[in-house]
């Protein structure tokens, strides 16, 4: 008798219903990433602080997305992904209230954090979709999923400059209470918990072990900048950074049930994955952050082309909306061609786009063809890397390890942010009191951008064609749980 009927009558949710959900809810936690971006020139007078004390209001966002990604994939593996998805967005709802309530700078750092610790819905997203949709159509609902990632930035950004331009800038905050409570609320109706669990006892040590780690690593990669990075601060950090992953590493493989199996994450397809995806969010991070600020320079910068916060984020959003639109290209190309493939082909459009952006910057419409390419071939990428770690790693580890693959993508975003921040912050000229970025400032940016691109093309290339994982019977007989047990 086959152990796939608990399965199948399981399934009562129309696929489209689901990934109109699940899609719905990954452009609402992306939102928070640039949700504040609109407000960062005015941070410092609203919140009665100086400009790098605010600078931690979108810097703990990231990190906490980053830290909690992984967590959450291992929580839901054990106690239902559905369940944790659910407690994600209350954090969500919780963390958007309190920056609508306050202006004070710790509590909305401490909303900041909850809304940060929604980012595991999306990898959550993807394994729900593994579990629950029929095997023909996990591919192009995946892909959208996953590409939820930069959409919900990319279109963030003019809805958030309008609001924070006509009305209090709590207004934001508010709006994202109630998409929040939407998603909530969606997901609650529309979505059966998954019958696939991980029957075992969560990894805590594990996962202290693994935030000590990143906060130590990406605190001083979004932070050296402001610090310095030869300051003691900063190089403390990186070495604390390396002492505790290393040694987090060696209790991974000492523990029965770890937060991360490190011996599936180092099976080539899963590593270098992981590698490639560090590579392609550097290349989406790094438009976000240059391009806005090329579409605003004053003219008399000689490059600059002067547009405000609002008409710079709609230029800004159809590469976001390319990102969506190219999801279900991306599944199909993955159907016929594997989606190493179509990995391959989104690290070359990407490289295409930030030439085509080092060459053309002299109008509106070409900045935005640049970005339109560049999130052409984000989306194609973002979509193919949850197929290959999905086609290499067993049911019960899908949270986890689509988890620990966004990690990489927020490792990817951190440090394009830091370098390119670096890059903006050191070639720079004075119009009247005012220091800008120079045309070269950019164009170096761009230059790092196009090499991001072809790591990623080297680390694709060096994924193998493997077969995908495939559950003997015990094993997918051990991980059905009655959902309602």
């Amino acid at each position: 008798m086959s152990h796939s009927s608990p399965i199948s009558s399981h399934k009562v949710t129309s696929p489209r219903t689901a990934v109109a959900v699940l899609a719905f809810v990954g452009i609402i936690a992306s939102l928070m990433q640039t949700i504040v971006v609109p407000l960062i020139p005015q941070l410092p007078t609203l919140l009665h602080t100086t400009a790098s004390n605010t600078s931690w209001v979108i810097t703990a966002t990231l990190l906490a997305g980053a830290i909690v990604t992984p967590i959450a994939g291992r929580l839901g593996d054990i106690f239902g992904k559905r369940r944790i998805l659910l407690i994600s967005l209350v954090l969500l709802i919780i963390g958007s209230v309190i920056c609508a309530l306050t202006s004070s700078l710790g509590l909305l750092l401490a909303g900041r954090i909850l809304q940060g610790l929604s980012m595991g819905v999306i990898p959550l997203g993807i394994s729900i979709l593994r579990d629950e949709l029929p095997r023909e159509k996990v591919g192009s609902a995946v892909a959208t999923i996953s590409a939820t990632m930069g959409v919900g930035g990319a279109i963030g950004l003019p809805i958030s400059a309008l609001i924070a331009q006509n009305a209090d800038w709590h207004v934001l905050f508010w709006a994202a209470t109630g998409l929040a409570i939407m998603a909530f609320v969606l997901v609650l109706v529309a979505l059966p918990e998954s019958p696939l669990r991980t029957p075992s006892k969560f990894d805590g040590v594990g996962a202290f072990g693994l935030a000590a780690g990143l906060v130590a690593l990406l605190l001083p990669v979004s932070k050296g900048a402001d610090w310095g990075w030869s300051s003691p601060l900063t190089l403390g950090l990186f070495g604390a950074a390396v002492v505790i992953l290393v040694l987090w590493g060696i209790l991974e493989l000492r523990v029965a049930s770890p937060l991360v199996d490190l011996r599936v994450t180092a099976k080539p397809q899963v590593l270098f994955t992981n590698l490639a995806s560090v590579a392609v969010g550097f290349g989406m991070y790094g438009m976000s952050l240059t391009f806005p600020q090329l579409l605003m320079a004053p003219d008399a910068t000689g490059y600059g082309l002067g547009l405000s916060m609002v008409q710079a984020g709609l230029a800004m959003a159809p590469g976001g909306l390319v990102m969506m639109l190219l999801s279900p290209v991306s599944a199909r190309l993955s159907a016929r061609r594997g989606p190493k493939f179509t990995l391959l082909t989104g690290a070359v459009v990407i490289g295409i786009g930030y030439v085509l952006a080092f060459f053309l910057t002299s109008a509106v419409w070409e900045v935005i063809l640049s970005a339109m390419v560049i999130g052409a071939g984000i989306g194609l990428a973002y979509a193919a890397m949850p197929a290959l770690i999905m086609g290499a790693v067993p049911l019960r580890e899908t949270g986890a390890a689509n988890g620990l693959n966004s990690l990489m993508r927020s490792v990817g975003t951190s440090t394009s942010a830091a370098v390119m921040g670096v890059v903006l912050a050191n070639m720079t000229m004075s119009i009247g009191s005012a220091t800008l970025p120079t045309l070269d400032g950019f164009h170096m940016t761009f230059g790092i951008a196009i090499l991001a691109a072809v790591a990623a093309i080297i680390l694709g290339a060096l994924i193998p064609r493997a077969k995908p994982y495939v559950e003997s019977t015990p094993e997918v007989a051990s991980t059905l749980v009655d959902a309602n047990s």
